[in-house]
Parts: structure tokens; C-alpha cells; sequence
């Protein structure tokens, strides 16, 4: 391992991006707090700002997979479709299967420009969590609770909200559910024999409720659906905790622009389209995994530097305000001062461990609980 290697695998630098992570974004989410005093006035520019703030959010773990990392990423697609890429409104259908597919899915929105205003499908218990749920919540993000009674108004009602929304967004949706694990692979597809469906290699059922609506409900604001398909060279297994020690991944993503118009409006028709989506994103993963690649014309976009310029920014902001603490406090040579920045450090530490474990695919949705089970049922 070389130098550079070598710093970037140790904690301390871990610790680093953490703490400027999390103080930059609860200043901005105190900043997010105080816009709330335009809604009422200007709710166009509320959103514009909470745009930017969100941005400097959301840039930052995009940073981290872009320029700490160094992952690349080629994009397999039509020379024809990709000049529409960022110039438009489009649902993005991402495989879920690996640990950093949604940081890919937003540095695909970074790289054509729209990381900050793009929307994901999340659970509502994100909408809780500080700095990142607390951004989704002022930027409108979908929530939703997986049982579909409750849902059925709750998200056609957050989706109605975007269609006159200021930005041009990716709107990210796993339709999976949840991250494609053997053990959930083997109870998916006893739904789909129950169901009579063709059975699927590379990837779970999808639920098809929630992008039924997310179609019918975005018609004439979303002009496309980008089909997305990620694998990783190799045989990578990607992971959030090697993308803080510095690895380097390399990227495949398929995209395929399909037309908003040649998606059905029946909710039953709409059901059928998509399964036979993924019945042909079985079939891409099948041939990457036999070939090593995608069809169509590999692209690289370009990394932008304004994720870098914004960590940049805020590390400026936020660090040296802490050494000068950190160096007050062991200077006054006070054991009670010392125990507290040991207990600090500590707490840091085991919040680094606990925003990397999240992540863990083992650690994902308990699919196939019974109450899993009923919610497989669309």
C-alpha cells in the first residue's frame, strides 16, 4: 500500500469527514429551518434555496465516492438519448443490489447536474434521522411506510406536489424494495412461482404499486424513465467503509431512456410493463456477468469539481474552530477536559461504525417476516 493509501484507510481520517459532515449539516439544517418563513410567501424560492442547501448536503458523500475514492463509472447508452441527460425531468430505476448503488445513483445525478433537486422514494422513518432525513424532508422527498392502504393517498399526494417544481430532478426509485440478498432472492421468487411469473437471476421482484403511481402521477412533468442496470468490474463488491478507506471501484451502468408516453396508464398494464423490465434487466446482468460488459456505446461524464469545492468549503468552516478548541482543552491540562474529549471521541467513533453499518446489505429490511410477506403483494 502506498503513502497516499495508507492515509486514506486511517480513522482518524475517517473521523475528519464525519465531524465536518455532521456539524456542516446540522448548520444547514438549521438554515433549512429558517426558510420555512418563505413558504408562505414564495414557495418557488423556497424550494430554489433548499435546492442548494441540500446540495451542500448531499455533495459531500458524492465527494467522498468521486474524489476521495477515485471510483469511476462508464455509462453504456444510446449516443442518441444522452444529450437529454440533465435537461430533463425522468424516473430513475435503479437495480438494488450492492451497498453504494444509491451513492451511484446520485453521483449520476451529479454528473449531469441535478444531485440537487433529485427525489428518492424513501422509508418514512428517514424523515426522522438528522442532517440527511431532516434535508429530504425540506426538499419534498417522497415517504412512504410500505403498506400500501396507507400509502395509496400519502405518496399520490407528495408526488402531485412535484409536478410544479422549480428544478429539473432525478426521481430515484428501487423497485426491488429492499437489497438483493440470496435469502431474499430465494423467498422473492416463490412470490413470483405463486404469482406465476418468470423467475428472475440477478434481482428481487419489483412492487409495483409505487411506480405505477409515480408514473400516472409525474405524466407530462417527467418526460422518461432512465432504466438503470449497475454492475462492478471485477467482480467488486463494493462497500461504504472501503469507499472511506480510499478504493478505488469501477463502475458499469446501462441506462435506457424509454419515452414517459410508452409506459401504460392501467394500473394492471403498468404492472405487467414492468416485470417484463426486469425480465430484460435480468437478461443485461446475465450477459455482463458472461461478458464483462453492456451493450450500447460506453461514456464517461465527467466528475464535476463543485463536490469537492463544497467539502472543501465547509472543512475551512467547521475545522479550524475545532483544533482551536482541541487545543485549548489540552493546553489546560484539566483530566475531567481530557476524559470529555476521550468520551467525544469515543461517541464519534462508535457514530462513524454506526453510519457505515446502516449500510450493510446483512443489515437490510427483514424480508420475508411475515409482515415482509405481505407487503410483497401487489
Amino acid at each position: 500500500m502506498d503513502l497516499v493509501g495508507l492515509l486514506k484507510s486511517q480513522f482518524l481520517c475517517h473521523l475528519v469527514f464525519c465531524y465536518v459532515f455532521i456539524a456542516s449539516g446540522l448548520i444547514i439544517n438549521t438554515m433549512q429551518l429558517f426558510t420555512l418563513l418563505l413558504w408562505p410567501i414564495n414557495k418557488q424560492l423556497f424550494r430554489k434555496i433548499n435546492c442548494r442547501l441540500s446540495y451542500c448536503i448531499s455533495s459531500q458523500l458524492v465527494m467522498l465516492l468521486e474524489w476521495w475514492s477515485g471510483t469511476e463509472c462508464t455509462i453504456f447508452t444510446d449516443p442518441r438519448a444522452y444529450p437529454k441527460y440533465g435537461k430533463e425531468n425522468a424516473i430513475v430505476v435503479l437495480n438494488h443490489k450492492f451497498e453504494i448503488d444509491f451513492l451511484c445513483g446520485w453521483s449520476l445525478s451529479e454528473r449531469f447536474g441535478l444531485l440537487g433537486g433529485s427525489k428518492v422514494l424513501a422509508k418514512k422513518e428517514l424523515a426522522y434521522v438528522p442532517i440527511i432525513g431532516w434535508m429530504w424532508y425540506f426538499t419534498e422527498m417522497v415517504f412512504c411506510t410500505r403498506k400500501w392502504e396507507q400509502d395509496r393517498k400519502t405518496v399520490a399526494t407528495s408526488l402531485q406536489h412535484l409536478r410544479d417544481y422549480p428544478e429539473k430532478y432525478f426521481f430515484l426509485i428501487h423497485c426491488e424494495g429492499t437489497r438483493f440478498t440470496e435469502k431474499k432472492h430465494e423467498i422473492s421468487m416463490q412470490v413470483a412461482r405463486a404469482k406465476g411469473l418468470p423467475s428472475l437471476k440477478h434481482h428481487l421482484l419489483p412492487r409495483t404499486k409505487g411506480f405505477a403511481i409515480t408514473v400516472r402521477s409525474l405524466r407530462n412533468v417527467v418526460s422518461a424513465v432512465y432504466d438503470c442496470t449497475l454492475n462492478f468490474r471485477n467482480n467488486e463488491n463494493p462497500t461504504l467503509l472501503g469507499v472511506l478507506n480510499g478504493k478505488k471501484y469501477h463502475a458499469d451502468l446501462y441506462v435506457r431512456r424509454i419515452p414517459l408516453e410508452d409506459i401504460p396508464d392501467d394500473d394492471a398494464k403498468c404492472s405487467a410493463w414492468l416485470h417484463k423490465l426486469y425480465q430484460e434487466k435480468d437478461a443485461f446482468q446475465e450477459e455482463y456477468c458472461r461478458t464483462g460488459t453492456f451493450p450500447e456505446t460506453p461514456m464517461v461524464p465527467p466528475r464535476r469539481p463543485w463536490t469537492l469545492v463544497n467539502w472543501l468549503f465547509w472543512a475551512s468552516l467547521v475545522l479550524y474552530p475545532f483544533f482551536q478548541f482541541l487545543v485549548s482543552m489540552i493546553r489546560s491540562g484539566s483530566s475531567l477536559t481530557l476524559a470529555s474529549f476521550i468520551l467525544v471521541f469515543f461517541v464519534a467513533s462508535m457514530g462513524v461504525r454506526w453510519m457505515i453499518g446502516v449500510t450493510e446489505i446483512d443489515k437490510g429490511s427483514a424480508y420475508g417476516n411475515s409482515d415482509s410477506k405481505q407487503k410483497q403483494n401487489d
